[in-house]
């Protein structure tokens, strides 16, 4: 399959497909993607920023369109996508409703991690026959259900950042599980179907330890689960990412998404899986250069057809806005395309990099997109001033936060593992 770099649905490939060597199954990912984007979530978008809705619609066009599977392995029904596949088809999506894209990878994190990470890691015999025996249980709930599933990550500490152990815990009891805890900032609360909860695995005689974090997939309607306070935030609204709690929530043994310590491993050797975030921020990149081509030129629809083209001081900032976003895009496609289990240190230093540099061209592009446009590109009707606050919102995202991507890359550009100081 091959496209030309302007599909048929008029927007032309964020990542052209013969200048980026797109192989055919990314070609189909991202136009289906793509499509989605601009003739149903573009639409779409300003109603669930506006009213902080769950963007429910786009879900039910995604489960049918294949995409809520997009990373299961073929073999249990999905479509199989590479990390490389799924980000930049996230990207697309970006570009139209970041906040459909921004919620999308908290469900697709949980067949992303035991889907192809997985297959990565060194299992024991045991540890893997247990693995193959669960994960088709929550792949077939995703393909043929469109069951949702999330991320919840944050809890207001430093176990989100990986610097501790996560203070919601598990207590292995007869035939499954007991969770208790709380998490915040929990994207898709109150509207996925089953949480995918990181915590500490209970041993007793042992303290709290980042290498007995567990996974596990709870039922969003299992007795002691409540979705608690507002959610009225500056950007990507749509996300409603409440506080969850679990008071004595029993799940079975099923519910495991990996096997006991396997989280840890994936996430000590496959460090590329927390910059799947930036995907939604290379999107929204995209699409604030776009609008300001497409306002500069007068083909914004609903507005008057005036150009603006001509002004020196505006092509000038239509350069420098080109000159950062091929910046960004050059290095994000690298970073998504060296991703691997056990990168080396100048990849792993190079995925840091990429985080921190998209989380800000996008608000960046964002900001001299408005400065460009004038004063309409302050209303609310259209969606520049939408993109500036979700745009605002990536650097602050855990696990890699602009600050802990400039922390890390310092300390580890001049430490080796062990090093210290005399």
């Amino acid at each position: 399959m091959s496209e030309t770099a302007t599909t048929s649905t008029g927007d032309a490939a964020l990542f052209d497909p013969t200048a980026f060597r797109l192989t055919d199954h990314e070609v189909e990912l991202t136009t289906l993607a793509r499509t989605l984007g601009q003739e149903k979530f573009a639409g779409r978008a300003s109603k669930w920023d506006r009213d902080a809705v769950f963007p429910t619609e786009n879900y039910d066009d995604m489960h049918a369109a294949g995409l809520l599977g997009i990373t299961i392995p073929k073999q249990y029904g999905g479509a199989g996508a590479s990390f490389r596949a799924y980000c930049l088809s996230a990207a697309e999506i970006g570009r139209y409703c970041g906040t459909t894209a921004l919620t999308w990878n908290m469900h697709v994190c949980s067949s992303l991690w035991t889907g192809l990470l997985a297959d990565d890691l060194e299992m024991s015999d045991a540890q893997r026959e247990q693995h193959e025996r669960r994960r088709p249980i929550h792949y077939e709930r995703i393909v043929k259900e469109g069951a949702i599933y999330s991320q919840p990550f944050s809890e207001g500490s430093a176990a989100a950042a990986g610097f501790q152990p996560f203070s919601t815990q598990a207590r292995k009891v007869d035939g499954g599980y007991v969770v208790n805890g709380r998490k915040i900032f929990a994207s898709l609360a109150g509207h996925a179907d089953y949480y995918g909860v990181l915590c500490t695995l209970q041993r007793e005689g042992h303290e709290p330890s980042m290498r007995d974090t567990h996974y596990l997939a709870v039922p969003s309607n299992a007795k002691g689960v409540t979705v608690v306070g507002d959610w009225d935030p500056l950007g990507m609204r749509g996300t409603v990412s409440r506080t969850l709690l679990f008071d004595d929530v029993f799940v079975e043994d099923d519910a495991e998404l990996m096997p006991q310590g396997v989280y840890f491993l994936a996430a000590s050797s496959w460090p590329h899986m927390f910059m799947t975030l930036s995907p939604t921020y290379m999107g929204i990149a995209q699409a604030a250069y776009d609008f300001t081509v497409s306002y500069l030129r007068g083909e914004v629809p609903g507005t008057a057809p005036v150009k603006r083209r001509m002004y020196p001081t505006k092509q000038i900032a239509v350069a420098e806005m080109r000159i950062k976003l091929e910046m960004a895009k050059a290095l994000w496609f690298q970073a998504v395309s060296e991703a691997c289990y056990k990168p080396t240190k100048e990849q792993v230093l190079r995925a840091y990099a990429t985080n921190h540099t998209v989380m800000e061209t996008a608000n960046d592009l964002c900001r001299l997109a408005i400065r460009t446009c004038g004063g309409q590109s302050m209303l609310c009707a259209l969606p520049l001033e939408r993109l500036y606050r979700d745009s605002r919102c990536g650097a602050l995202m855990l696990p890699w936060t602009a600050e802990l991507c400039l922390d890390r890359i310092g300390r580890e550009a001049l430490y080796e593992p062990g090093e210290k100081d005399d």
